[in-house]
């Protein structure tokens, strides 16, 4: 402790000098004191950022290239917020803003992080388990393993209710198996996290190498698409430029093959691509920054000793360790994407008139057909042509197997399964354990206990509800997962984003260290262009989703807080001291 304390004195020192020689000195310094932000970047960087990235290629191309940053540049702005408050009132910003704010915003907040970790460790598991199934060990842990076998009549025998006419017992074998492994691996992680230790930090060094690889090669497949002359940088660039159509109108790199459908069946694949699309969106602006980060963030900074004098350097740490690394990734995972399976008029034209169409599964097309049938009302159901196969192939769900060719540029196929299913698995890992340590951490917090022993252990794992996504999603549902679990977590996003810009005008929290003037100012418009946007795709979804009855529940939650707001007035953090 006396060398952290010694530590953080002389950050603070250098800092001050800093500011007194002038902008350069200041950045320079900034620059050697950061580490929060990067360290969140590589957070971010998970299964679902991965998943969602991927799908962003494969239904809109280029054309959604400005969504991540635009999230994250968001996201940056409202964790500024809530850093800002934490190290210029050293208080923990659950207890604070139940005391000053409002406590139906805290508990929501806390209530509300709790529960998108419990749902976004779903997908984790179900990742996980694509590629371990699909990529990695197919022979050990697949759907005709002689181990899944074996454990799947083991678990059968004990529950043989479950046994259902078309279950592949060696496929439930295997996730048993791979679900078992990786909850028992991240609880010996996150029970022995505060002990650190070699074991821990051996662990982090190789999650930290796997994701960076990962990234790495996707990097790699845009500088070899590139130095083959197989980009369309003017596609790309105005990827970059912000444009909400998408919300509501399909990638215009479908419209030959929607030209090419029979008259009557067009509105059917608009509405299909389009709610895909949509979907995607949420997601990926969801993954950029979750209200699990927000909840976590201010407290590693205030555990790592940091006051208002940091406050300065968490905003740079964040916008540039954050910002930067998550956008080069990200950009270049949907540029391969988009590359490998987005639709391509100049390879694909030949195809409506001749050649051989991509097979699709016989329950896959039964199902488009009576779903075409039921959207227009037609006598009976007509064959899909040409151009409607080539669209149900670009829509059809894809899977670990399937996605590892976005690698295929840079390593060629077989290198690339094993990539792929090595960088997922890591990405999955490294989020399973952060969900697992940010859960325990919300339900002390929630208790008022410190984030340590038994209760902590037992808190995270509230996170271990992810071993039931192999079992309910298979297939190629399973990387699709990612993209409804964090449409809910883009549900939940505002209720942080409102609570941080109550916070930052709360006279009785903040005190003097609350903004004046300009300041004010520039926090509120950008503070509130984010709550803005974050309140408008979380009621634009919820309509979407639920109707009436998602409307009514938003309505209730904010007319609670209104309820409390004024009929309790918080106390100034005068009166309390």
């Amino acid at each position: 402790m006396p060398e952290q304390l010694t530590k953080v004195d002389a950050d603070r020192q250098a800092i001050v000098e800093a500011k007194e020689k002038g902008l350069c000195s200041m950045t320079r310094t900034y620059l050697r004191l950061s580490g929060p932000g990067w360290l969140q970047s590589a957070l971010t960087l998970g299964g679902g950022s991965l998943a969602s990235s991927l799908f962003l290629g494969v239904l809109a191309g280029f054309g959604l290239l400005w969504l991540q940053p635009v999230a994250m540049i968001l996201g940056i702005i409202m964790l500024s917020a809530i850093g800002y408050v934490a190290m210029s009132t050293s208080e923990r910003p659950f207890q604070a803003i139940n005391r000053h704010v409002n406590p139906v915003l805290g508990w929501g907040w806390a209530l509300a992080s709790l529960a998108a970790n419990m749902v976004w460790a779903l997908p984790q598991y179900s990742l996980a388990s694509g590629v371990l199934q699909q990529n990695l060990m197919p022979g050990v842990l697949g759907p005709e393993s002689a181990l899944g076998a074996t454990v799947g009549d083991w678990f059968f025998s004990i529950f043989p209710g479950l046994l259902g006419p078309e279950t592949v017992v060696a496929d439930i074998g295997g996730k048993i198996v791979i679900s078992a492994a990786i909850l028992a691996i991240t609880m010996a992680i996150t029970f022995t996290y505060d002990s650190g230790g070699w074991g821990i930090k051996l662990y982090e060094l190789m999650l930290k190498l796997v994701v960076a690889g990962i990234v790495m090669c996707f990097v790699g497949v845009v500088g070899v698409l590139a130095l083959k002359g197989d980009l369309a940088w003017g596609e790309i660039a105005r990827g970059f430029i912000p444009d909400l159509t998408k919300l509501y109108r399909p990638a215009e790199s479908f419209n030959w093959l929607l030209d090419a459908v029979p008259d009557g069946y067009r509105d059917f694949w608009v509405a299909r691509i389009v709610a895909e699309q949509r979907d995607v969106m949420i997601s990926a602006a969801a993954t950029a920054v979750g209200i699990n980060m927000t909840f976590l963030l201010p407290y590693s900074m205030l555990r790592r000793g940091w006051d208002k004098t940091f406050r300065g350097l968490a905003i740079f740490d964040l916008s540039t360790g954050m910002f930067i690394p998550f956008v080069l990734a990200t950009s270049c995972v949907v540029i391969a994407s988009a590359t490998q399976f987005h639709p391509n008029e100049a390879v694909e034209a030949t195809l409506l008139e001749e050649g051989d169409l991509p097979e699709l599964p016989e329950d896959t097309v039964q199902g488009l057909a009576e779903a075409r049938l039921a959207h227009t009302n037609a006598a009976q159901a007509e064959p899909l042509n040409r151009a409607e196969v080539l669209l149900a192939s670009h829509l059809q769900r894809k899977d670990a197997f399937d996605l590892a060719k976005s690698l295929k540029p840079l390593t060629g196929d077989v290198v690339a399964d094993v990539i792929f299913g090595i960088g997922v698995l890591g990405m999955t890992l490294s989020s399973i354990t952060l969900l697992m340590l940010i859960s325990g951490f919300v339900i002390c917090e929630m208790l008022g206990l410190p984030p340590t022993g038994w209760p902590n252990r037992i808190g995270t794992l509230a996170a271990a509800t992810g071993v039931l996504g192999p079992f309910l999603w298979s297939g190629t549902t399973r990387f699709w997962l990612a993209v409804p679990t964090s449409v809910f977590g883009m549900v939940l996003l505002p209720i942080a984003y409102i609570t941080f810009f109550c916070m930052m005008n709360s006279k009785n929290l903040l005190g003097d260290n609350m903004p004046r003037g300009g300041r004010r100012v520039a926090w509120n418009t950008s503070m509130g262009i984010a709550a803005a946007a974050a309140l408008s795709a979380s009621v634009y979804m919820v309509w979407v989703k639920t109707q009436y009855y998602g409307l009514a529940g938003v309505g209730a939650f904010l007319a609670l807080v209104l309820f409390v707001h004024f009929a309790f007035p918080r106390k100034s953090a005068a009166s309390n001291e």
